[in-house]
This record gives C-alpha cells, structure tokens and sequence, in this order.
C-alpha cells in the first residue's frame, strides 16, 4: 500500500526505514519471561509484547516534516499491524503501558492471489500524519510490529516518506 497525499513536485522528500529493534524486543521478551517464571502478573494497565510481536524505530533526522507516503512490501501473503507509541514511552526506564498505544495502527497485507499490499487507506493516511506531528518533538519513535497469516521479520520491508518542510 502506497499511500500518498498530494504534495508538491518540487519539495524535498525523506524517506525513513523502519528498523528492527532487536535489543529492546529482547528486553521486552525477558519481561514476559521473567513475570511467567515467577508466576507474576504484569503491572496494571502494562502492555506486554507478544510472541508475534517485535519493536521497531523511526530515527528522525528532521523534525519539520508532512506525511507524503507509506512504503511497506510483503515478500509472502500476510498481515502486518504497525501501532505507535507516544512520546511519554521511554523504553529504558519504563514498561510499555496500553494507554502509551496510539490509533489508528497501520493495517498492511498482501493476499495469496495478490502481487500488491493493501492497507485501510484512511487509517493509513491519518497514522502517518500523526507520526509527522509527533517527529516535531522527536528524534526517536518506538513502533510494535505484529506479524500475522504468514508475515514475519524476514518477510517485511517498510519506510514511510515525508515531505520536509523548509
């Protein structure tokens, strides 16, 4: 899914890749691991990551920027959900907390009998506007990645560009 909001032809572009956060998903892992070896339940209001689920980030070289579009390809069929967390979310000091989980997420997949991603265009288009506000406080945004009907890590690719304002 390739969605794009009309933008001038002459504007800067800056396309950001999402990379995996293979350090904060294993420390979010040994959470999970720890609260069941010690038949403990996690904080209330704590959003635990799932086995399905990795952390990614967005580094932010800029922070005045417009959503322009999404990149997300899918080597097999699967669903990719992409949620992002707020600014109040700081993985080294703190659990992830539902309330931290912004909407709408990015729903992108690819059916067995389709050669393109889809995604929910609407819900694509403000998410990406939403990350665009929050890049102007930012230098940094953690994502949850979850993988569904096929999609893994190795199977995904995504980035979403802007359009830098000068």
């Amino acid at each position: 899914c390739s969605q794009s909001t009309s933008t001038d032809a002459m504007s800067k572009h800056t396309e950001l890749p999402f990379r995996l956060d293979s350090q904060l998903t294993e420390v979010m892992r040994l959470r999970v691991q720890s609260l069941q070896q010690r038949s403990q339940k996690r904080q209330d209001g704590e959003r635990l990551l799932r086995p399905n689920e990795a952390v990614y980030r967005l580094d932010f070289s800029q922070q005045s920027l417009r959503f322009s579009h999404w990149t997300v390809r899918l080597a097999q069929p699967g669903r990719l959900t992409i949620t992002a967390t707020s600014q109040l979310w700081t993985p080294d000091l703190t659990n992830l907390m539902t309330r931290q989980l912004l909407e709408p997420a990015g729903v992108f997949w690819r059916g067995s009998a389709d050669a393109t991603v889809s995604c929910y265009e609407a819900d694509a288009a403000e998410f990406g506007e939403r990350i665009a506000e929050l890049a102007k406080v930012r230098k940094v945004m953690y994502f949850l990645f979850a993988f569904a009907d096929g999609c893994s890590p190795e199977s995904v690719d995504g980035s979403i560009t802007f359009t830098v304002d000068s």
